[in-house]
């Protein structure tokens, strides 16, 4: 989580989103933990900071109840109780007033190493963090808010001192002025003002600014203006040069060759323009790399007119033969033949430039060498033995590949995550805003999700973004983002004087294509049958080429490697896809496709159930859109085998990670297209459907009778699910228990599992809770970490139908620990539920409450309806507890039409709702309601052995019945 107290209290959580925190109490709570994140506050400390030099009588139970609600809202984790006090238990630097002071510490050590670029951007970063009074919720914490301010003014100083050593002069003047009229006592704000008037070329100005500091001094406090202002006084009379920026930049006779002026401003690559420049400071050849699109010129640009050399920039893309290459660069530095040389044009263009550039200080950018590569490694090679003080800035799509070149990769802009806050904090976002403005004046980010949404399609790519931005003359903001599946032809009219291929979306991505041979265009298109990027061995069984293929495209900037994982920009791969259809190689790949994604999961599905499942679960989460898409272009294009087989596959994958609702969709979609047979296959479709109740369950005369496991294994767990018990306990059980030895280890912990809930059923828990340990003993063994939370979620249930709550709740943590594991969220939310229910017994409402509400976020998230619903059944209970009945009868409404009424597991749970609406319906006189909850819940169980039938009789009997 992330706290922020520079201003009004406020949370967020690790995606970003505002946590509500309550009132003013609870916020100011907050902020003095927060003052002293991860050190231990103590009570009289927080009661002085709640309520000032005098506090109620009630001050500590008062703080008590504050500390419950903050717990509640931030989880109890967070708020650490001690003996001595509380400690808010997260890392200082989540804290941005913490965070605040690390940055400005940051900044003036850059400044101590004669960094002031490095600086400025730090203190800016600090600075950026305020947003409004400090500690603004905590009124009695005078002295910390004080120190805050404090430090803020000086890293406002701090900052304003960099810029100057930057030469910001005229920019700061403004600025400093508000502050010194602001803050007129402030001695070195009023010498940082007459720097910036001095180094503006006013200095008649400078010295009205000094002489209204000294009378200021002189009437308020009666004193003479101190060192640094007297300084600054003199230097300004003596017109001394240490005025001026320290770093300036280059002299106004450096030459600028071929360097056009900007005509929009250079937005989101500030640190990329540092790192640029650090690298010509140390490298002799640096080579910007990157897509298309991605501002590789412009960086070059950029950093070539703040060299501190001559520089002389070269456009290679109007150079079709690469013998034009090092005459192009003669032309550029206007180099002229001698008039007595006996035949000019016999000197080699090469030659000529050794002898212009042997002896010169000089930054050569050659802009755009893709198509020249080998040509522009040659000339740089020899430029570089040869010219000892020369420099070259290369861009390219494509690195040279020559010995002493530093690669610096140009990526796209970084993009806002999915529904994130903040979202014009990055720098594409900022692009589009920019860009925007200048077409449509006025224009403001109203409509952020659809500006993200471009910035995302597009990869953020500048040049496409900008293209974008240029369409909202014509276009709504809106409009553009609903247009974007189409983006080559929404995209198709760029700046007139662009170069051609910089003109249209299209445009830049062709330039590339074309540079490629024809086995390279067959792996870039191939490619783009992964939705989800591919592996090295997945590209080159698929595309049926060699992986040196991928390398090149890599290499070439037209497919990017991501942990491990080779993918496209969208873009690129939406031309890519276009070329695919013309080849007429669609339906062959997707195929291969879904040959290579059903051998993965038949191949993954048995090491789901063993001690490698996690690292297999991983590698299923990597190839998960992949394997999606197998599924749905199986069942799209009629291999009915193939996705039915998929299906089955994936079933235990699916149920372990919880992905249940977007499982059972895909299945209803197969569904939709095959006929019903008896297969197992088809079983374990029908059931995955079921799965988010998307219908009746219709899997033919298939029922797991104990003895005949299905080949499926994971179908042994899902029939009797979804069928309910069998007919007859014993004989099943007996069959169950004569079969076991010979089954394989997975299925014999199963086998447990399934013997423990007949014997539950038929009111044995003592045999019930014997094979529980059995099973989870078996699936231990096996490192099997599902298997094993279904054995310590059964024992929870039989710990807490015997009474003893605490080992319910210990019981059902280790559940919780092990789903966490898996990355269940669905199980994690079961397993909080069942011990909320546990600590409702123990008596700690508080507890269960927050219990509750967080199983309602995680069920509500994975649409576990019958989960959601056992939830709001268990805050009806805790507000039945508390005595409001008016909201206990509402949640368990909630929890009746949220409970799934097809589901045989979901049964009980329902039982227990009606039996919970007619305790609440009766203690508010409404006994017909009541009698009719009742009397459902004895005619539905009264022919088993669940405790409901015995609770449901003795109601009626107590209301008269």
């Amino acid at each position: 989580m992330r706290f922020e107290i520079l201003g009004p209290a406020r949370v967020r959580d690790a995606e970003g989103r505002p946590v509500a925190l309550g009132g003013p109490r609870v916020r100011a709570l907050l902020v003095l933990l927060a003052v002293d994140a991860g050190r231990i506050v103590t009570q009289d400390q927080l009661i002085d900071g709640l309520y000032g030099a005098e506090p109620p009588e009630t001050a500590a139970n008062a703080l008590q109840s504050q500390v419950s609600r903050l717990r509640r809202a931030l989880g109890r984790e967070l708020i650490e109780f001690h003996p001595a006090g509380y400690r808010l238990a997260a890392d200082a630097a989540d804290v941005d007033a913490h965070r605040f002071e690390l940055l400005t510490a940051e900044g003036r050590e850059a400044m101590r190493a004669g960094d002031p670029a490095r600086a400025a951007t730090v203190l800016k970063e600090a600075l950026g963090l305020w947003r409004g009074a400090p500690l603004a919720d905590a009124p009695y914490a005078e002295a910390a808010a004080a120190r805050l301010a404090e430090l803020r003014l000086s890293a406002v100083e701090d900052r304003v001192q960099a810029e100057l050593e930057l030469g910001a002069h005229r920019e700061l003047a403004a600025e400093l002025r508000e502050l010194v009229a602001a803050h007129p006592l402030r001695e070195r704000l009023r010498a940082q003002l007459m720097r910036a008037l001095y180094g503006s070329g006013r200095q008649a100005e400078a010295l009205a600014a000094y002489e209204e500091g000294r009378r200021i001094l002189d009437d308020e406090l009666g004193v003479t203006p101190g060192g640094e202002l007297a300084a600054a006084h003199l230097a300004v009379l003596r017109g001394d040069p240490s005025l001026g920026p320290a770093h300036r930049p280059p002299d106004a006779a450096v030459s600028r060759q071929g360097l056009r002026a900007q005509l929009t401003s250079f937005v989101g690559r500030a640190e990329d323009l540092e790192r640029v420049q650090a690298l010509l400071e140390e490298a002799r050849l640096v080579t910007l790399i990157g897509p298309g699109g991605a501002g590789k010129t412009r960086l070059a640009a950029e950093a070539a007119a703040v060299a501190p050399r001559d520089v002389c920039f070269v456009e290679l893309a109007p150079i079709s033969d690469e013998t034009g290459l090092a005459q192009a660069v003669v032309s550029a530095l206007g180099l002229r033949d001698s008039l007595h040389a006996p035949d000019p044009f016999a000197v080699d263009a090469t030659a000529r430039l050794v002898a212009a550039l042997a002896e010169r200080r000089l930054l050569l950018v050659l802009d755009n060498c893709e198509h020249l590569v080998g040509a522009a490694a040659a000339l740089a090679d020899r430029l570089l033995a040869a010219c000892p003080h020369l420099r070259l800035m290369i861009t390219s799509r494509e690195a040279l590949g020559i010995t002493g070149e530093s690669i610096f990769p140009v990526s796209p802009l970084r993009l806002p995550p999915p529904g994130g806050p903040g979202a014009l904090e990055y720098p594409a976002v900022r692009l589009f805003a920019d860009r925007a403005a200048a077409v449509r004046p006025g224009f403001t980010l109203d409509d952020e999700g659809h500006v993200v949404r471009i910035c995302r399609a597009l990869d953020g790519l500048p040049l496409a973004i900008e293209l974008a931005a240029a369409r909202l003359r014509s276009l709504p903001v809106a409009e553009v983002a609903a247009r974007l599946d189409d983006r080559f032809r929404l995209l198709a009219r760029g700046s007139r004087t662009a170069l051609p291929r910089h003109q249209t979306l299209r445009a830049v991505v062709a330039w590339s294509w074309d540079l490629l041979d024809a086995d390279e265009q067959a792996m870039a298109r191939r490619l783009t049958v992964f939705v989800g990027g591919a592996t090295l061995e997945a590209a080159e069984r698929v595309c049926a080429l060699p992986e040196e293929l991928l390398t090149s495209l890599v290499e070439k900037s037209l497919v990017e490697v991501v942990d491990g994982r080779y993918r496209m920009l969208e873009t690129i791969r939406a031309f890519c896809v276009e070329r695919l259809a013309e080849a007429g190689e669609v339906e062959a790949l997707r195929r291969a496709h879904a040959a290579y994604y059903l051998d993965l999961a038949v191949a993954a599905d048995p090491h789901l159930r063993r001690a490698e499942q996690l690292e297999w679960l991983a590698l299923l989460d990597e190839e998960r859109d992949d394997l999606h898409a197998a599924l749905r272009w199986s069942a799209f294009d009629g291999d009915t085998g193939t996705a039915l087989t998929l299906v089955s596959s994936l079933g235990c994958y699916w149920w372990l990670r919880g992905r249940r609702a977007e499982s059972a969709a895909m299945a209803a979609e197969v569904l939709g297209v095959v006929e019903a047979d008896s297969s197992e296959e088809y079983a374990m479709c029908a059931l995955v459907a079921a799965w988010a109740d998307y219908g009746k369950v219709d899997i033919g005369p298939l029922r797991y009778a104990g003895d005949t496991p299905f080949r499926w294994e994971f179908l042994n767990v899902m029939v009797p699910m979804f069928h309910g018990p069998p007919d007859d306990y014993d004989m099943v059980a007996s069959m169950t228990a004569e079969a076991i030895e010979t089954l394989s280890p997975w299925m014999r912990g199963l086998s447990h599992a399934g013997l423990a809930y007949i014997q539950q059923n038929r009111g044995r828990p003592e045999q019930a809770w014997a094979h529980f340990e059995d099973c989870l003993a078996a699936f231990r063994a096996l490192g099997e970490r599902w298997g094993s939370t279904l054995a310590l979620s059964g024992m929870a249930d039989l710990a807490y139908q015997d009474g003893d709550y605490a080992a319910s709740v210990e019981l059902s943590a280790q559940a919780e620990s092990l789903a966490m594991e898996l990355g269940a969220v669905e199980d994690l939310a079961d397993y909080g539920c069942r011990k909320a229910d546990a600590v409702v017994h123990l008596g700690d409402l508080g507890e269960a409450e927050w219990q509750y509400l967080r199983v309602v976020e995680l069920a509500t998230r994975t649409g576990a309806r019958e989960t959601l619903a056992r939830a709001h059944l268990g805050l009806a209970t805790v507000a039945r507890i508390r005595g409001d009945l008016r909201e206990a009868k509402e949640l368990m409404e909630q929890a009746l039409q949220e409970c799934p009424a097809t589901w045989y597991s979901a049964e009980e749970t329902r039982m227990r709702i009606m039996l919970g609406v007619g305790e609440v319906a009766a203690a508010l006189g409404d006994h017909d309601t009541a009698r009719r909850r009742y009397t459902e819940v004895l005619t539905a169980v009264s022919d088993t052995n669940l405790p409901l039938a015995a609770i449901a009789e003795g109601a009626l009997s107590a209301l008269g019945e």
